[in-house]
């Protein structure tokens, strides 16, 4: 079974002033993720939860001081940005970037061809995106526009749900891909996440504020993230409670 497994992970980050000072921001992480399992990571604001992402995928701006992250008992910490993905593992980013000159067609059948080692056959490549985009309601006329460049909030989600189908991780990070979604959008980035699990047995770790993502997505484990860790983890329930009292009983513990 597929596991991504990340055990006592201390991350720095590299600030943007050249002669400030590191600055810790994950100060001892533990999680373990298997194929088929949904966890959601909930917590404030500058608690880390994205800088977790980042260091999963490799950001060079996150440097792991201590700790490991090993998928199916391979080191990812040796590997290559590109070699991540192509053992398995997708981030869908928060802030999706724009590639200008850069079709989507192109680029989607460009990555496909890197994550599974050969250029998929044309004819069956068209159809298999056809599909993907009208399950994911995208327009047909995207495949041709650069890559996110004019796209609105939710057209850039959608694209980074597109791109989960397409490429069939192991392993699938999503990083507040709920942000800036209307209720219609919410909805159908979420049965695209879902179909994905379904039917590619993948394993999901959803890194979200709000439980209105989590009516459509049901996490089999709940974490809650505070200042670089996490602090308890809990079933579907424990969501309910961080959505009515908040993350007060936490911050406060972590304060005394």
């Amino acid at each position: 079974m597929t596991t991504l497994e990340i055990r006592d992970l201390h991350v720095d980050v590299t600030p943007a002033d050249p002669d400030a000072e590191p600055i810790h921001i994950l100060k001892g992480v533990d999680l373990t993720i298997r194929a088929g399992e949904k966890h959601a990571i909930m917590g404030p604001n500058g608690s880390g939860k994205s800088t977790l992402s980042y260091a999963i995928a490799g950001h060079p701006k996150y440097t792991v001081t201590s700790g490991s992250i090993t998928l199916d008992g391979e080191d990812v910490l040796e590997m290559s940005v590109d070699e991540r993905a192509r053992a398995g593992l997708f981030l869908a980013m928060q802030y999706p970037v724009e590639v200008p000159g850069v079709s989507m067609s192109n680029f989607l059948r460009s990555a496909a061809t890197a994550v599974r080692g050969e250029a998929p056959k044309l004819r069956h490549w068209v159809k298999e995106t056809k599909e993907a985009m009208a399950e994911l309601e995208i327009d047909p006329s995207f495949g041709e526009r650069s890559v996110n460049e004019g796209f609105s909030g939710g057209e850039k989600k959608r694209h980074e749900i597109l791109q989960l189908g397409l490429l069939k991780p192991k392993i699938a990070i999503l990083d507040e891909t709920d942000s800036g979604l209307d209720v219609d959008a919410l909805r159908i980035v979420s049965e695209g996440v879902n179909q994905y699990a379904e039917r590619e047995n993948g394993g999901i770790l959803l890194i979200t504020h709000y439980t209105r993502i989590l009516r459509y997505i049901k996490p089999d484990r709940v974490h809650v993230f505070v200042d670089g860790r996490v602090v308890e983890s809990g079933g579907p329930e424990l969501a309910d409670e961080l959505e009515e009292k908040g993350y007060e009983r936490f911050t406060s513990a972590l304060a005394q």
